[in-house]
C-alpha cells in the first residue's frame, strides 16, 4: 500500500484493500472475529483506508474508541519476510496453452523446476516421448515447454 500510494498507482492500493477486506470477512465467517489479530487486522485497514476516504476512516476509528485522530497514528509498517510465500504455484504450459501446475518451494531452482516439469505426466501426454525444442521459465510466474513441430 505505501509503494501504491507513493507512486500514485491508487488503482493498484484500492485493489489490495479490497482483498483485505475480503480477507478479513473470510476470518470473521470462520470464527476469527474476536482474536486479538483480527482486531488489529482492522485498525490496520482503517489506517490503509485513512488516505483515500479520510472521513469514514476517522468516524469508524472513533467508533471503535481509539485515540483522536486516526491522522495523527503512525503509518503501518510491514515485515515482508512474514509476507514471503512458503511454496509458490506456477502454471505450466505446452506450446502456450495450460497444461498443469507445479507446487513448488519458494526459492527453488530453474532447473528443479524444469525437471519437475518435464516428468509431470500430463507435460508428457503432449511431449508424445519427443525430446522438448526448449522450456522457456518466467522466474516465479510461468513455465512454457515449447515442443518440436511435427
Amino acid at each position: 500500500m505505501t509503494e501504491d500510494y507513493e507512486g500514485f498507482r491508487f488503482n493498484t492500493g484500492i485493489a489490495k484493500l479490497m482483498e483485505l477486506v475480503n480477507a478479513l470477512a473470510d476470518a470473521r465467517d470462520a470464527g476469527i472475529g474476536r482474536s486479538a489479530a483480527y482486531a488489529e487486522a482492522i485498525d490496520t485497514l482503517l489506517l490503509l483506508v485513512a488516505p483515500v476516504a479520510p472521513h469514514v476512516a476517522e468516524e469508524l476509528w472513533e467508533r471503535r474508541g481509539k485515540p483522536y485522530s486516526i491522522h495523527q497514528q503512525a503509518w503501518p509498517a510491514s515485515d515482508p519476510g512474514l509476507a514471503a510465500a512458503d511454496a509458490i504455484e506456477l502454471p505450466v504450459q505446452v506450446d502456450g496453452k495450460l497444461r498443469d501446475r507445479l507446487r513448488v518451494a519458494a526459492g527453488t531452482s530453474a532447473e528443479e523446476i524444469e525437471r519437475l516439469a518435464l516428468v509431470s505426466e500430463r507435460v508428457q501426454t503432449y511431449l508424445r516421448g519427443r525430446a522438448p525444442l526448449r522450456v522457456i521459465q518466467i522466474p516465479d510466474k510461468l513455465v512454457n515447454v515449447v515442443t518440436p513441430g511435427d
